[in-house]
């Protein structure tokens, strides 16, 4: 029996039915979205007596069949038969629900399974929905689910997203580990993320309401919550991922493998003209509490570098309270380009719809990462900018909380 229930799971034990008596119901959902029993959101509606009239698909689709950055086209969902909008397709603006799509509803109701960082585009998807929302009249209603990454204000990590760096991966200035559940990002968003940059700068004139999770503390191991972990999308397989994602999404911006098509995405990085166990020695050197870094060789099936011998660490987390992910992943950059500065590269390819600005400022929120980087700055120099804004982030949801 979970000690933990989910905003689904909440809402399954309450007249889920008389609660959307007489409205047209919009379902914003993926493949991690069940309730404890593992009965998928779709099915648990229509058990309950609410058959959605459509299901809207972030990233990677409404069944997660997707890898990253692929466009996904809006269909019908084959097991139900319901009509399927795409919140991800080829240019910025699929990201939004059209009008036509919002006029056949009146109530969106999202549940997202989010793993507590800004780079991950749920809680984006979740917010340009709810601006087209309070633009077209239309409730939403989320469903609470648990920060994997827990909720203390301690472990908030990051600095701002800076103006004109705004993207998919940041389209809030949020810290990269915000601490915050999906249901406290939506009461955010929906007061206005400021300050800020556009699209979320203003308050919505939005109905927006938050079913809670039960039992659920800001400290809690998702372990400790006794829900099943579902992949929310095909390279989060476990809650170790999530938690060193934060910091090692941020070799998305390089040239290097991010561990995509490995079975540990994110724990394995690497590159062929690298030497992991040079790599190992350099990260022990650093102050990174809470990880140990493993040399390896990897050989991804695909992305980067399928098919070769890569030189790698594996990040072992033995203290998840000590461990700061962002300040880990920044470290393995500036051991990476310490080691091979003639081969290290940053992505050059469009990331995430834009084209105009390197990978790694859009995930940084600022180009001044890439800078110390480049300069090969000390550790502590790279990240000194963050605490001023992780302090007034705190301060600033502190009443947007639901929990303690």
């Amino acid at each position: 029996m979970p000690s933990v229930l989910t905003g689904l799971d909440v809402l399954s034990r309450e007249p889920a039915k008389a609660s959307f008596a007489g409205r047209r119901v919009g379902l914003l959902c993926h493949p991690a979205s069940v309730a404890a029993d593992l009965v998928h959101v779709v099915d648990r509606l229509i058990q309950l007596g609410v058959r959605p009239a459509r299901l809207f698909g972030p990233e990677h689709g409404v069944r997660g069949e997707a890898q990253d950055m692929i466009g996904v086209d809006g269909a019908t969902d084959a097991r139900t038969g319901i009509p399927v909008s795409s919140l991800y397709g080829s240019t910025f603006a699929s990201l939004s629900p059209t009008a036509g799509d919002l006029a056949e509803i009146d109530v969106l109701v999202v549940d997202l399974q989010d793993v507590g960082s800004r780079y991950y585009t749920y809680i984006w998807t979740m917010g340009l929905a709810m601006k087209a929302a309070a633009a077209a009249g239309v409730t939403v209603v989320v469903l609470d689910r648990p920060n994997p990454l827990g909720g203390a204000a301690a472990a908030v990590e990051g600095g701002p997203v800076r103006p004109g760096f705004e993207s998919f991966v940041g389209l809030g200035s949020v810290p990269v580990r915000h601490g915050l559940t999906i249901g406290e990002m939506a009461r955010l968003i929906a007061r206005g993320i400021s300050p800020g940059p556009p699209p979320f700068d203003r308050p919505l004139d939005l109905d927006v309401q938050v079913v809670p999770m039960q039992g659920w503390r800001r400290d809690m191991a998702f372990e400790e919550t006794g829900l099943p972990w579902v992949l929310p999308s095909p390279n989060m397989p476990t809650v170790d991922t999530a938690f060193v994602y934060p910091g090692l999404c941020l070799v998305e911006g390089t040239n290097l493998s991010e561990g995509r098509g490995c079975t540990r995405p994110f724990e394995i990085v690497g590159a062929p003209f690298l030497d992991g166990h040079q790599l190992a020695a350099d990260l022990a050197k650093m102050d990174l509490p809470g990880v140990v870094c493993r040399p390896l060789t990897l050989r991804p099936t695909f992305h980067k570098f399928a098919g070769q011998p890569c030189g790698g660490v594996q990040f072992h987390v033995t203290d998840r309270a000590a461990f700061r992910p962002l300040r880990t992943g920044i470290a393995f950059l500036l051991a990476a380009r310490r080691q091979a500065p003639g081969q290290f590269n940053w992505r050059s390819e469009a990331y995430e719809f834009v084209s105009s600005t390197p990978a790694i400022d859009l995930l940084a929120g600022t180009d001044e990462l890439r800078a110390g980087v480049e300069a090969g700055a000390p550790l502590a120099e790279v990240t000194a900018s963050f605490a001023l804004f992780q302090r007034e982030f705190v301060d600033r949801v502190r009443p947007l909380l639901l929990y303690s």
